[in-house]
């Protein structure tokens, strides 16, 4: 649910903020985006109860989603059409560079388990939430390096700011001279292409109405603009390419975030049948006034008996006790972590600084035994023998996609937009197949990684079609809806998938396969726009 609420949170930010960066421009609602997303990324490290982290998460997930449309619109608009294609690649780039990033700093900071810190026994600042703050922390930097640069000067353009534009333009032009080491020219703009201006903003003076009034006229006003640059994307002209770029960003989604989903929880699947197939069973073993002050690992003790026997400062991991008999026992300052005891008879037993909760005694019987000062708080134990892998999954399967990255953008402007989505696409429905043959942890990470490596090319391209085929003025709108669609198929993906694990591995496989030949073949039929000029 953390991690579905993050994509909820994106796939209406992405529409809305999207929207509205076609109507108050790329910059500014890019550092609204930022802001938001820092704001409640920072905040959601330090809330301690579960529904506000949740909401803290749904308002980060807000601003993330805002931020690719407008990230794109904004960048693809400074770009000529030689480049376009390949430096665009080169920005999708550094989502896998924050993917490492976010990989990285879960492993080297999650794992100290000590690195957080308490205040009293309500307030819990652990590693985990360190980690959540050092992720905010290129987002910040990205907002105070936004400040610095200029605004679309395409934006200006349809906005009829054409001094602005012309200044950006002519500071952009000049450093190009710079860096190619020519002399300085004049900058001089022979011909400007004005758009049509179709403005309904209505502008309330200070001395009519109140102040909320006014805001709420500018507010209806805006939105109204931006629901009508919604249907717009879906008129005549472009009606055709929004539903086919709709269809094949939803497949593509559907598929890669279901399997991003499911390759860590087969793998974990694979770890929790192995330590299984090691547990440890005792049978009516009596054992009376014996210390236990070691722990306890991966057991099952079944019709057991103790009888004068104390367990202190020790730890029960996976060990369930049933149809046992406690008798005069004494515990002190255990814990425990999956540990149940079923059908059992508890008598004159004392627990004193124990998280040996009510819940962990199913069908007991207890007599004359007493609970005294139960553990409070936090107490999650990230030092994990399988830590090790989950984090080494995450890093490689961000490392995977840089030889893809880097051949996307290298050919993006050789073999065009279309051939690289289709070829792409078709090649990680290959890849699908063979995971029939995944069977152990070692295959899955290798067929994760091929998998991720084979389809960011398709990714790639389809950021760059879809900024290239709406106009300036509908540019962030259109990208920003088919992002939301896309964070859909995500949640759709994370849903479907993750309830079949340990069921069955043919419905995932099947579903993902057929939806990227299905969105690949689709995408074939678009236009290509490798030599188009940006409207």
């Amino acid at each position: 649910l953390a991690g579905l609420i993050v994509y909820l949170g994106m796939m209406v930010g992405a529409v809305l903020l999207g929207g509205l960066a076609d109507k108050l421009g790329r910059k500014q609602c890019l550092i609204i985006s930022l802001a938001i997303n820092a704001a409640f990324a920072f905040l959601s490290s330090f809330v301690q109860g579960y529904g506000f982290f949740l909401f803290c998460r749904l308002i980060s997930g807000l601003g993330i989603g805002g931020t690719l449309p407008i990230v794109f619109a904004y960048f693809s608009e400074f770009l000529s059409r030689e480049k376009r294609g390949e430096h665009l690649s080169w920005l999708c780039m550094f989502w896998m560079i924050g993917g490492i990033y976010a990989s990285a700093m879960a492993w080297s900071i999650i794992p100290h388990y000590g690195w957080g810190f308490s205040m009293g026994t309500k307030y819990h600042f652990h590693s985990w939430r360190v980690f959540v703050l050092v992720c905010a922390l290129p987002c910040i930097a990205s907002l105070v390096a936004l400040k610095f640069m200029p605004e679309s000067p395409r934006f200006l353009l349809e906005i009829g700011k054409h001094d602005e534009a012309w200044m950006i333009l002519k500071q952009v032009h000049d450093t190009n001279m710079r860096a190619k080491g020519e002399p300085e020219r004049v900058f001089t703009v022979s011909y400007i292409k004005t758009p049509k201006q179709v403005d309904e903003f209505i502008e309330i003076q200070s001395s009519t109405g109140t102040w909320y009034q006014r805001w709420l006229v500018r507010i209806t006003t805006t939105l109204k603009q931006v629901w009508d640059n919604v249907l717009y994307c879906l008129t005549a002209q472009y009606r055709m390419n929004t539903l086919m770029l709709a269809v094949v960003w939803f497949t593509m989604a559907l598929s890669y975030y279901g399997l991003i989903v499911w390759f860590p929880d087969m793998i974990r699947y694979f770890q929790d049948e192995a330590y299984e197939s090691r547990v440890k069973i005792f049978d009516e073993e009596e054992v009376s006034h014996f210390t236990f002050n070691f722990t306890l690992e991966n057991q099952i003790h079944r019709n057991g008996e103790y009888r004068n026997d104390k367990f202190i400062g020790m730890k029960f991991k996976e060990v369930r006790f049933e149809d046992s008999l406690f008798e005069d026992c004494y515990f002190e300052d255990v814990r425990s972590s999956e540990t149940f005891f079923e059908n059992c008879t508890i008598i004159s037993t004392v627990f004193y600084n124990t998280d040996l909760y009510e819940h962990k005694f199913i069908n007991c019987r207890l007599i004359n035994s007493t609970f005294m000062k139960e553990k409070e708080g936090c107490h999650i134990d990230f030092e994990e023998d399988n830590d090790f892998l989950i984090y080494l999954v995450s890093f490689l399967g961000s490392l995977s996609v840089l030889p893809g990255n880097i051949i996307s953008a290298l050919l993006m402007d050789k073999i065009g937009r279309i051939k690289m989505i289709g070829g792409s696409m078709l090649i990680s429905a290959v890849c699908c197949f063979f995971l029939f043959f995944g069977n152990s942890e070692s295959a899955m990470i290798g067929w994760q990684c091929l998998f991720c490596g084979a389809s960011i090319a398709a990714w790639n391209a389809l950021d760059v079609i879809t900024v290239e085929l709406y106009p300036t003025d509908k540019r962030a709108t259109a990208f920003g809806i088919l992002n939301g669609l896309c964070k859909f198929g995500a949640i759709l993906g994370n849903s479907i998938f993750s309830s079949f694990v340990g069921i069955t591995k043919v419905v995932p496989i099947l579903l993902a396969s057929s939806a990227l030949v299905g969105g690949g073949l689709l995408a074939l039929r678009l236009p290509e726009t490798r030599e188009q000029v940006l409207m």
